[in-house]
């Protein structure tokens, strides 16, 4: 399991992540309990306010002792007593005052507007606010963008860092592929005992390259390697460098490096270092992209700069080598290339027993059967495979894992999910039950294609209906005779309908698809065209990006065509040759599809036989006749 991040061992509370709301609100608390304490404690605040009237009548009696006048009329003082009071002087004519007084008119003065210390606050408020909230703003966006420890960490390494006293992955949590551990336990000795090595003068590759499919366990086998090695594990994808500023990418290089040596000894991952590592366009492309060959090159940089006496080990893993840079590959930087290849049956054995640990298995389920019957499965399929056989057990309300229930799951992933809810016309019903037939019937009867697993009528999506071969062995060379027996079978569905019913019918469009891009390869990748001879016209990648990029002339594509054209039409007609001669078990299993819907492998194969045992009867009859 991966490590969590440290960021996110935070406790809960009110806000929940969000703890810095918390100590601002309590903050702003604070602030106006203070303000509003220190505004009564304020001096004055409870002196007598009086009018000017009472103010010269009290002055005229000698009440008053001291009293202080401020320019804009403000007036606070003290009486005899020792009482504090606050007035306003008027500001008017001198004559204006006398003749108010003389006709004994109360006059109140009011001094000049004064902002109090609220008004004063909230206008610092309103005035500092705009620069907190981009503040604000810029601090998400470089946490967003760059996954920063702070404001100005923008072009920090996003790598995440898995420590050596943490739960660690060992070979043992890895299944299967003993060679490729036998070539990378080279790496975790080094970083073991790097001395054993030093003293014969013997260098560690500085880099690995693994290459395999997407699913095989990549990621696993690199953290299996640190595990094993004890070390620290810095894991980061290769997309992760690139963003839309140009130099961020190179930064975030230089950063990882700079983090994984000062914790030397230590492995650093860079998982789909393709996104990362494309050959670079040169002077002829038209279109290029600055950030992503800046990165390369730091890259290239830090894999040069350091010593591999330094402990630090770079793997990387991609399912396109086909894409990346020469330098890239060259010796002092990925110095090895380690093949992680689909496993073969006795790997995918083991690789479900580690994904079936912890769940409750009936005794009987053979894993030896599931194995050979899932041929090109990776480790993520086989996970996968598992977690459904699970989920089927639990769907038919089963305490355990049946065989039943992998099976299901097998035909789910591979057939899809099929859903009898679908309503067709009878007469397709009947014309998708005689299209499979052709398929299964073909497959059966041609000596070198792989024998017919299930079959079946049920819709799922846009397929009507699917037949399931199973491998007997893992094939890694296709001779001719298979090629030409894969291209009947999947005309056979076409050509049963064109038997059946004297027709073809859309039905065949993915089938047809299939059989051209298969002819296609055999004519101008296989050689296996007379015409054309032992020579290769693949579209070979050769980095330009143009869109004219075919490595033959239009004469050369003729023929191609003419031969591709020629082999499909062999096909067909062998396909319906065979069936022609098997009308009768066409039309029996055709009609045992309708009416079961999903029929197993084995029938067809007992509907032949059955049929060779009534000829070779009638036969023998008419020899003794």
């Amino acid at each position: 399991m991966d490590a969590p991040d440290s960021n996110d061992q935070r406790k809960p509370g009110f806000f929940g992540r969000h703890q810095w709301i918390r100590w601002v609100a309590l903050s702003v608390l604070l602030i106006a309990a203070g303000v509003y304490l220190f505004s009564i404690a304020l001096p004055g605040s409870s002196a007598e306010n009086l009018s000017y009237s009472k103010f010269i009548t009290a002055v005229e009696a000698g009440k008053v002792s001291e009293v202080s006048i401020s320019t804009d009329g403000a007036a606070a003082g003290k009486y005899v007593s020792g009482t504090l009071f606050t007035t306003a002087i008027p500001v008017i004519d001198e004559p204006l005052l006398e003749t108010l007084k003389a006709q004994k008119v109360d006059v109140t003065a009011v001094p000049a507007a004064t902002s109090s210390i609220w008004s004063t606050l909230a206008g610092w408020a309103f005035t500092l606010l705009p620069f907190v909230l981009l503040g604000w703003l810029w601090w998400r966006m470089s946490r967003a963008q760059g996954d920063a420890q702070g404001l100005f960490g923008f072009a920090r390494s996003k790598g995440k860092l898995f420590e050596s006293t943490g739960p660690r992955t060992t070979f043992a949590d890895v299944a299967g592929y003993e060679g490729v551990k036998a070539e990378v336990t080279e790496i975790v000795d080094f970083l073991r005992t790097p001395d054993r090595f030093r003293r014969l003068g013997a260098k560690i590759p500085r880099g690995a390259l693994m290459v395999g499919p997407p699913g095989t366990g990549k990621t696993l086998l690199a953290r299996a390697v640190a595990g094993e090695a004890g070390v620290p594990f810095f894991s980061v994808d290769g997309s992760s460098f690139v963003e839309m500023f140009v130099g961020v990418g190179a930064s975030r290089v230089r950063d990882l490096f700079k983090e994984a040596r000062s914790r030397a000894p230590a492995i650093v991952f860079i998982d789909e270092i393709d996104s990362i590592g494309q050959r670079r366009s040169g002077t002829t492309s038209f279109v290029s992209n600055d950030e992503r060959e800046q990165t390369l090159n730091q890259l290239l940089a830090e894999m040069d700069g350091f010593d591999a006496a330094s402990g630090v080990v770079v793997l990387a893993a991609t399912n396109r080598p086909d894409l990346l840079d020469a330098a890239l590959l060259r010796p002092g930087r990925f110095d090895r290339r380690i093949s992680v290849p689909l496993p073969m049956v006795s790997e995918r054995r083991a690789i479900l027993l580690v994904h079936c640990l912890g769940k409750p298995i009936e005794t009987g389920v053979d894993f030896d059967v599931i194995a050979r019957g899932t041929p090109g499965f990776s480790g993520a399929d086989l996970a996968n495979l598992a977690n459904e056989a699970a989920i089927e057990a639990v769907r038919n309300s089963r305490d355990s894992i049946t065989q039943a229930d992998f099976d299901a799951a097998r035909d789910r992933l591979v057939l899809g999910r099929r859903d009898n809810s679908t309503v067709l016309l009878p007469e397709e019903k009947e014309a998708i039950a005689v299209h499979e037939s052709g398929h299964a019937l073909v497959a059966a009867l041609c000596p070198r294609a792989d024998p017919v697993s299930k079959i079946t009528i049920l819709p799922a999506g846009e397929s009507l209906g699917a037949t399931h071969q199973l491998p007997e062995v893992e094939r890694h060379l296709y001779g001719q005779d298979y090629l030409a027996d894969d291209l009947a079978v999947r005309l056979g569905g076409r050509a049963a309908e064109i038997v059946a019913f004297g027709q073809g019918s859309s039905g065949a469009s993915n089938d047809l698809l299939g059989a051209t891009a298969l002819a296609t390869r055999m004519v101008r990748e296989f050689g296996l065209s007379p015409r054309l001879g032992p020579v290769s016209y693949s579209r070979a990648d050769n980095g330009s990006g143009s869109v004219f990029d075919r490595p033959y002339s239009d004469e050369t594509q003729a023929t191609v065509d003419s031969e591709v054209a020629r082999l499909l039409r062999e096909a067909e007609a062998r396909a319906i040759q065979l069936i022609t001669d098997h009308r009768r078990v066409l039309d029996l299993l055709s009609s045992l599809l309708v009416e079961r819907e999903t029929v197993d492998g084995s029938v067809v194969y007992d509907l032949i036989a059955a049929e060779s045992s009534t000829v070779t009867g009638a036969g023998d009859q008419r020899r003794r006749a």
